[in-house]
């Protein structure tokens, strides 16, 4: 499932944990044209993630929270949390049940990981193939879509990328290590629903201002689809 642009999600992360002044980052770039942003569920205290996910929809954009974690009670607790900050999605977690549940419950749209992942920064290995065919599976569940780790793949990203997005027809949103514009021809060639850019941001990979690298990435976006 696919828009004509994909979406860029602003992730105020670096190494897979929100970075202390994301405030600071948000309010200089609140009336950047990106209108999805997000963090993780470390790296902040709650309170902090309340304040800034408020500011976030204040603003009228649409907030995402994305958890870096395996067992079912640490996915459930992200889950928790996603909620407790009033988030329209919740990205990352292994699928669990407990977890697909909640966000039912809540109104929360639930992106699982795809795949074998493990670490932090997280890491996708296991057949393309095993990967579609858990998709499909969670699918029938009723997730709104999938956090694919194209670009930390330990394979080969491009063909993870090209054969995931043609075949499952749902949300896909490219995260992690989408830092160059050679990435993103790739991403605007497949054209998954979203994608999120993070630490290359912070890494200046698309400029130097962090609001002036939000404008090259949605221009350059715009003028190559």
């Amino acid at each position: 499932m696919s828009n004509k642009e994909p979406i860029l999600i602003v992730m105020l992360t670096y190494h897979d944990r929100t970075v202390k002044n994301a405030d600071e980052i948000f309010e200089k770039c609140k009336n950047s044209n990106a209108s999805f942003w997000g963090m993780k569920e470390e790296g902040l205290p709650l309170n902090e993630m309340k304040m800034l996910f408020s500011k976030m929809k204040a603003y009228g954009k649409t907030t995402v929270l994305e958890v870096v974690a395996y067992t079912e009670k640490e996915c459930l607790e992200g889950a928790k949390t996603a909620y407790e900050c009033e988030c329209d999605i919740l990205m990352g977690t292994m699928f669990y049940e407990s977890v697909n549940n909640f966000c039912n419950l809540h109104g929360i749209k639930y992106m699982p990981f795809v795949g074998k992942v493990e670490g932090r920064p997280s890491v996708l290995s296991g057949s393309i193939t095993d990967a579609i065919n858990e998709a499909e599976m969670l699918i029938r569940k009723g997730v709104f879509g999938f956090d694919l780790l194209g670009y930390r793949y330990t394979d080969d990203s491009e063909n993870l990328i090209r054969d995931f997005s043609s075949s499952v027809k749902s949300h896909i949103c490219i995260a992690g290590s989408v830092d160059s514009f050679e990435k993103l021809d790739s991403i605007i060639k497949y054209k998954p629903w979203a994608f999120t850019v993070g630490g290359a941001f912070f890494d200046n990979k698309f400029g130097q201002e962090f609001n002036e690298q939000i404008k090259n990435v949605l221009d350059y976006i715009k003028n190559h689809i």
